[in-house]
């Protein structure tokens, strides 16, 4: 009898932790008690026991529950499935008309692997032979290994070139961090000139992989980029133009807003604008709704962690959006799930969305690099 009763609440404990972890926006105790078939004591037995070891963490004091840094841990598996990076490559390479061949690579023993490749549109293109140990992409190899000199890195990409072709890399990593693929585009050099091919396909390339990576499984797309101090661009605005690319891109937002005691709150969330006004969603569970319904006046913080450190900060006032419908909700929903995770949101998910505001933006700046530093006397 006590050998059944400690079954079940194993059974009971990793159907909670797997639940969480198919859940990386959180879950409130009332969908997991809806999930799990569970008595609100045990739930919260469970939950609080797990919490304390690290397994699970609140953003706020009674809100959603979200995998904590131990259960996290057990993402970072050893191996990739192959059959999950080649369907999250094939449906989200598809999303766009690439005009040059896109290769996926996997690093092993000589070399990189081709698993599959998506070729370009031109009659003169690039082929590689799935199924093939090249020994030498450079530009991809620099990102598993110790980078040579000859090798450019910049704006979270590898680039190098040859008398043939020009070959733009980015990495793709399904713990956030770590690359464990990646995606190599290749042009004839008598078609492009480098700086026109970085700048023309360079940001489409790094979404493309952060997109694959969100789909294995990653909370962020902050891959180390190991670029040289000096090698930073100096402090400069965004034009209005590389804003509105900057935040077509799939890089999350940061709402800072004032609880009604006068301490800041900031959370994390996706963003959507539209030339004039940020879109953002809060799930069931979060606090900050009341607290922008009290006091609307908020910021909104958008930045990347790799060069060139783009970030844009905007101030406004957050207004529900009361009569959308649930035709709109799921399509809002779907925009935004393409973009951050390359996939649309089941329909159950619509009853997970608290509130939808629409940030009206009365400030709006973007910079990139870093400031100069002083020159030496």
């Amino acid at each position: 009898m006590e050998d059944l009763q400690l079954a079940r609440s194993a059974e009971r404990t990793l159907r909670l932790l797997e639940t969480i972890l198919t859940h990386p926006e959180g879950l409130t105790p009332q969908a997991l008690m809806k999930e799990l078939g569970l008595s609100r004591s045990s739930l919260f037995v469970l939950l609080k026991t797990l919490k304390a070891m690290g397994y699970l963490e609140q953003s706020e004091k009674r809100g959603r529950y979200l995998p904590g840094p131990r259960l996290l841990a057990w993402q970072a598996r050893g191996d990739l499935s192959q059959q999950e990076l080649l369907a999250a490559f094939y449906q989200e390479a598809a999303q766009f008309a690439w005009p040059e061949t896109i290769a996926l690579l996997v690093p092993v023993s000589g070399g990189l692997l081709v698993l599959a490749q998506t070729e370009g549109e031109h009659e003169i293109r690039r082929v590689f032979q799935v199924g093939k140990l090249y020994p030498q992409l450079e530009a991809a190899q620099a990102l598993f290994t110790s980078i040579p000199a000859a090798i450019e890195i910049e704006e979270g990409l590898a680039f190098s070139a040859s008398p043939e072709t020009l070959d733009l890399a980015a990495p793709i990593c399904p713990d956030g961090f770590q690359p464990r693929a990646a995606l190599l585009l290749s042009a004839p050099a008598h078609r492009w000139e480098p700086h026109t091919l970085k700048t023309t396909l360079g940001a489409d390339l790094r979404n493309l992989a952060a997109r694959i990576s969100y789909r294995m499984g990653a909370l962020t797309y902050s891959p180390f980029q190991p670029l040289p101090i000096q090698d930073l661009h100096p402090l400069e605005p965004l034009s209005p133009s590389q804003i509105e690319v900057f935040l077509r891109g799939p890089v999350s937002a940061r709402l800072a807003c004032v609880r009604p005691d006068g301490q800041p709150h900031v959370i994390p969330l996706w963003q959507e604008w539209n030339g004039h006004s940020f879109t953002v969603i809060a799930w069931q569970g979060s606090r900050w709704p009341e607290y922008v319904r009290q006091n609307p006046a908020v910021s909104l913080t958008v930045d990347e962690p790799w060069p060139p450190l783009r970030r844009v900060v905007a101030r406004g006032q957050a207004i529900p959006m009361e009569n959308l419908s649930q035709h709109d909700l799921q399509h809002l929903l779907n925009r935004l799930a393409r973009r951050y995770l390359g996939r649309d949101l089941a329909q159950p998910y619509l009853h997970q969305v608290a509130q939808v505001f629409k940030i009206e933006v009365e400030h709006l700046r973007g910079w990139r690099g870093l400031a100069n530093p002083p020159t030496p006397s």
